[in-house]
């Protein structure tokens, strides 16, 4: 499914005011468990967002530490 940014608009309201239930305009009503599911799904509306703007996917970068233990 498409985001838009009224999506985006419409859930950084509901974080800002604490509401646990929403209306996105492409989804219709939604209820969340939490603040921690609210806030996934904004990452995931931001990065739809940026690559449907043509912006570069975030990389992740993973450290590697390792030692002999002398």
């Amino acid at each position: 499914m498409p985001w838009t940014q009224a999506d985006l608009d419409q859930i950084n309201q509901a974080i800002a005011t604490g509401a646990a239930r929403t209306s996105l305009p492409s989804s219709g009503s939604v209820e969340y468990r939490g603040l921690n599911e609210m806030l996934r799904i904004r990452t995931l509306i931001e990065q739809d967002l940026a690559t449907a703007a043509g912006a570069a996917k975030p990389s992740r970068i993973v450290k590697i530490v390792a030692a002999k233990g002398l």
